[in-house]
């Protein structure tokens, strides 16, 4: 079992952070996701013909993370939320990445409800993890570039566990070594909002909406949470 710790610091400094977290075991990522296949198809058609657009910077789920991005020093114009930089990429291009079934469900879920969203395979999390500030003394490896090391700055918001930092600037980009892979079978989901107030009900619908997509490819699917009344969820 893996414990999630939401860190005091980042609790009294967005006292309104919530965090779903879909857990799902026993997945099978070689076989056809025909629901997720249908999803990311719909949501390219529904942008094509007009009825439907991501979310950007000036809405204000995406609005919030900008902020946040600022607070703690970078520049969410050059280094942008996950959800941004995917939205952005789908305007652009017409289309989302395909990069595996689990991967494909939780950026079609974090883009049709303009929430971030990340993933981490437990079998390669060490320890706990926190979301906290980084001391800049921890280091990371971009998923993607496995020869990269980076230093995260003292500050900068980071998931961290045990052997370093899972993602960089709160929900900028993953790390490498707890990438999901088709092989990856005890998964964690990611869902975040700042404005639990306004958009925990949207961030239930999107939990939601993930686990229906993961269910019929996994064993056992769960969500749990994290906010400042419960700052630890164990997954």
């Amino acid at each position: 079992m893996t414990a999630f710790h939401l860190a005091a610091a980042v609790a009294e400094a967005f006292p309104e952070t919530l965090v779903a977290l879909v857990t799902a075991t026993g997945l099978r990522g070689r076989e056809s996701w025909p629901r997720t296949a249908a999803a990311v198809e719909e949501l390219e058609r529904q942008l094509a013909d007009g009825t439907w657009s991501p979310a950007d910077e000036t809405d204000p789920r995406i609005e919030a993370w900008h902020t946040a991005y600022r607070s703690f020093g970078t520049n969410p114009r050059r280094v942008r939320p996950s959800v941004d930089a995917l939205g952005r990429r789908l305007a652009k291009k017409g289309a989302l990445p395909r990069i595996n079934p689990a991967v494909d469900s939780y950026n079609a879920v974090s883009v049709r409800h303009g929430l971030p969203a990340g993933a981490f395979d437990l079998d390669h999390v060490a320890g706990d993890v926190f979301v906290r500030h980084a001391d800049g003394t921890e280091s990371f490896t971009p998923l993607g570039e496995p020869g990269t090391v980076e230093t995260p700055g003292p500050g900068e918001i980071v998931y961290a566990d045990d052997e370093g930092v899972l993602t960089r600037h709160w929900n900028h980009r993953d790390a490498h070594r707890t990438r999901v892979t088709e092989d990856s079978t005890r998964v964690v989901f990611l869902l975040e909002t700042l404005r639990a107030g306004r958009d925990g009900h949207l961030l239930e619908t999107a939990a939601d909406e993930l686990r229906d997509l993961l269910a019929p490819h996994a064993e056992r699917t769960a969500v749990h949470h994290l906010d400042p009344a419960r700052p630890r969820a164990d997954v």
